[in-house]
């Protein structure tokens, strides 16, 4: 009888230890993360590389191995959103980075719009970066 209260005992507390380890993985919020521009500026032209960096905002550390499954590329912020061009993906250079290359057909502003998923994380990461295009 002892032997089944102790067998309890342990089996209680390893249930507290799990579900006391998993509520600090419920604090993370997928609004912590964001994307940053590693340059704000880019010379027009074709095939032009773009770097961000997906960024932990309350470590202020880079976050590596999302998955990027939008990417958008227009003239939104200069009023003409039907101006958009094609966006690739490429390997980033560092943890942490993401890079695309693209044409930036004139000079001006564009707006460079990303949806992905964090690992471990639930709901999606949404940024609408502004880069602007130079003669």
């Amino acid at each position: 009888m002892n032997t089944s209260t102790f067998a309890r005992a342990v089996q209680a507390a390893l249930i507290a230890a799990a579900i006391g380890g998993t509520s600090t993985a419920v604090l993370a919020d997928i609004k912590d993360y964001k994307f940053e521009l590693v340059d704000q500026s880019v010379q027009a032209g074709p095939d032009k590389v773009v770097t961000v960096r997906l960024v932990n905002t309350k470590t202020g550390k880079p976050v590596p191995d999302a998955v990027i499954f939008a990417s958008r590329l227009d003239m939104a912020p200069d009023g003409m959103q039907e101006m958009a061009t094609k966006v690739t993906p490429m390997p980033g250079t560092e943890p942490g980075t993401y890079r695309f290359k693209a044409t930036f057909g004139m000079a001006g502003r564009w707006q460079l719009s990303l949806g992905a998923k964090v690992q471990g994380e639930t709901g999606t990461v949404e940024n609408k970066l502004v880069i602007t295009a130079q003669k």
